[in-house]
């Protein structure tokens, strides 16, 4: 058995053990094309049914295993298949972004990327780096505050109000530079304007010495599904490059809505 310094189990190693439980239990419910009954469960996992019948439990009342009374067996549900779709969405979602992504860095000169709400957070799923020296490099996988990023504060402007209510509500507006929004009846205004004009600024708000605009992607129930936002240095930021950027990212950002309302599944 693990054990920490303390002498008592590794809680750690008991979680991890459970996660490979429920993880095998999926992979052993969808090699069949039937329901499966609690004892088979049992003897395929290697386990011991009582064991099994909380684990169950719990899994159907979330909605991941389904029980079906006439068969007296199991089988994945709901919430899985939920999951399942939006994973294949991002991956949709990225293959219809990358070409716009490659497009708008060759029209504008500047680095492009494509983003997702991942819990509160903005999250790089797409990116294509700017020619230039000097150029804003954003990486796959970066995850920054919804309320210091143009790429954030267009998916939260976007979302319902209730939505907006809740992430206030449990979010502390901490500054990250001298220039981020610290105030929810500033952000709320910003996220009006937003919301109105369909792009969104960033200005130094997450990085010193860089500039961001972002523009939706919308469900057809215009939901975001994610947001396409450039970021440059502020030096080679002006009037003159906002109006040309902002048309670009909003004019690629409805195409690719309208491309993603079309390929859904009806």
């Amino acid at each position: 058995m693990d054990v920490n310094y303390k002498g008592g189990a590794d809680p750690s190693a008991s979680a991890v053990k459970s996660a490979s439980r429920v993880l095998d239990l999926f992979e052993l419910l969808a090699r069949y094309d039937r329901d499966v009954t609690h004892a088979e469960i049992a003897e395929g996992l290697g386990i011991p049914r009582s064991s099994l019948t909380q684990l169950l439990k719990d899994l159907v009342a979330r909605g991941y295993v389904a029980f079906h009374a006439p068969s007296r067996g199991y089988r994945l549900g709901p919430s899985f298949a939920v999951l399942a779709r939006h994973a294949g969405a991002g991956e949709d979602l990225i293959s219809l972004a990358e070409p716009f992504l490659r497009e708008l860095t060759e029209r504008t000169g500047e680095s492009s990327a494509l983003n997702r709400l991942k819990g509160w957070q903005a999250e790089v799923i797409a990116t294509v780096n700017g020619p230039h020296r000097l150029v804003t490099h954003m990486r796959l996988g970066d995850l920054a505050p919804l309320y210091a990023t143009s790429g954030g504060k267009v998916i939260l402007a976007n979302l319902p109000e209730a939505e907006i209510d809740s992430y206030l509500a449990t979010t502390t507006l901490e500054a990250v530079t001298p220039k981020t929004i610290v105030s929810a009846e500033d952000l709320r205004r910003e996220l009006t304007a937003v919301r109105r004009d369909g792009i969104a600024f960033s200005f130094e708000e997450y990085t010193p010495g860089i500039v961001g605009l972002a523009a939706p992607i919308l469900s057809a129930s215009g939901r975001p599904l994610g947001s396409l936002n450039i970021a440059m240095p502020a030096v080679r930021y002006s009037t003159e490059v906002r109006d040309r950027v902002a048309d670009a990212l909003q004019r690629a950002a409805r195409e690719i809505s309208r491309r993603a309302a079309h390929e859904a599944p009806g």
